[in-house]
């Protein structure tokens, strides 16, 4: 389970979303998360899906690799799914007991699940084809204008990114972990709900004083390094938009307007 985990890593690459300005990946990463939301009827969700197979395909990325991020959260779309399908009123389908199974909370499910995998395959994309350096740049730069109010933008980007960057060298840590814990016999997949909570501790706690020495290990390297804010740092490469970003924004554009007419006509 913790190798399907793949939130935070960057797969380099030289297709068409890696060429793009990180800025305009992020809204409009935005904008589709937004349209998710919006859909209103199949044929919204027709256009916002074969939107994100496009995405996909353009990008280079294997799709089953994309898929492969949505198996950790099949507990919460099935439980989701379980909410909606018995505890939604409507035309009954079935019925067991006291619980009744709905025609529309079968579709409201249905639609729920099709949005959260849709969620996660589209924001995956964004960490997919773009670096955690790029990506801080990007937020800093558009959360620039927060610098008027004095608030901590390069600090909170700067967190953001190496919270991002440090999953997949925790979920690391973790596989080694739990390698080891069961090397001396440790018992993590048996046992009753309160056992299983129980066996995690001898993995909880050296995880946490791994991740506090890499903390500790990390602000020391910074400050070795003189780092000390945004202020008066340069960057190495200039972020600047181009035809490409323009292209990308207007193909989500209509993307846009097709959910909004569909939603509007049918």
């Amino acid at each position: 389970m913790l190798k399907d985990i793949t939130i935070g890593q960057y797969f380099p690459g030289k297709s068409f979303l890696h060429r793009m300005d990180p800025r305009m990946k992020i809204i409009l990463t935005t904008a589709f998360i937004v349209l998710l939301f919006i859909v209103g009827n199949w044929m919204g969700f027709v256009i916002s899906i074969g939107f994100l197979i496009t995405a996909i395909a353009v990008s280079q990325i294997p799709f089953l690799l994309v898929l492969k991020g949505v198996k950790p959260i099949i507990p919460l779309v099935i439980f989701t799914s379980v909410l909606n399908i018995f505890f939604v009123d409507g035309q009954v389908l079935l019925s067991i007991g006291f619980l009744r199974i709905t025609l529309e909370g079968v579709l409201l499910a249905l639609k729920m699940t099709i949005r959260i995998i849709c969620l996660i395959m589209g924001t995956s994309l964004l960490t997919y084809t773009t670096s955690p350096i790029a990506l801080t740049d990007a937020i800093e730069r558009l959360l620039k204008p927060l610098n008027k109010i004095r608030f901590p933008v390069h600090e909170m980007a700067m967190m953001m990114t190496i919270a991002l960057r440090f999953i997949p060298t925790l979920i690391e840590e973790t596989d080694k972990i739990m390698s080891a814990q069961k090397a001396r016999g440790a018992d993590l997949e048996s046992g009753n709900l309160l056992q299983r909570a129980k066996a995690l501790v001898p993995i909880l706690i050296p995880l946490f004083v791994s991740a506090f020495r890499r903390a500790e290990e990390l602000a020391l390297a910074m400050e070795c390094r003189c780092y000390h804010g945004g202020e008066g740092r340069t960057r190495m490469r200039q972020l600047s938009m181009s035809r490409l970003d323009f292209y990308g924004a207007a193909i989500t554009a209509l993307c846009f307007i097709a959910v909004i007419v569909a939603n509007l006509l049918l």
